[in-house]
């Protein structure tokens, strides 16, 4: 093994320590949190956010996905996209009014004027 591997093997496992370190504290937090009994939609906003970052911890880390950068970016560019398609697509259906009955206008209400 030559000296940048060993370096470089270092550095990784100061990495993962840094990042077990941190997993146990959060999980510490989550303990503490549950003390607390917070009301329903406070409790599950907290879990959520120290889940969010246990996760995104363990993924970026673990799972080598902050050195995957441009293939993150162009999955959220993905997201992003069908996303949106999926937020509107609802909307052609429930604004087409193709096929759908035209109510007449009975003569007596148009003429129910004052003049």
């Amino acid at each position: 093994m030559s000296g940048h591997d060993a370096e470089h093997v270092q550095k990784a496992l100061k990495t993962y320590l840094m990042i077990g370190v941190s997993l146990l504290i959060f999980t510490g937090i989550t303990v503490g949190a549950n003390q607390f009994h917070f009301v329903v939609p406070v409790a599950i906003t907290v879990a959520l956010i120290i889940a969010t970052i246990k996760g995104s911890m363990v993924a970026s880390v673990f799972m080598h996905l902050n050195q995957e950068k441009r293939w993150i970016y162009g999955a959220l560019v993905l997201t992003v996209f069908f996303f949106i398609v999926l937020m509107t697509l609802p909307l052609f259906f429930t604004l087409d009014n193709i096929g759908t009955a035209v109510k007449a206008i009975p003569a007596a209400a148009e003429h129910t004027g004052g003049h």
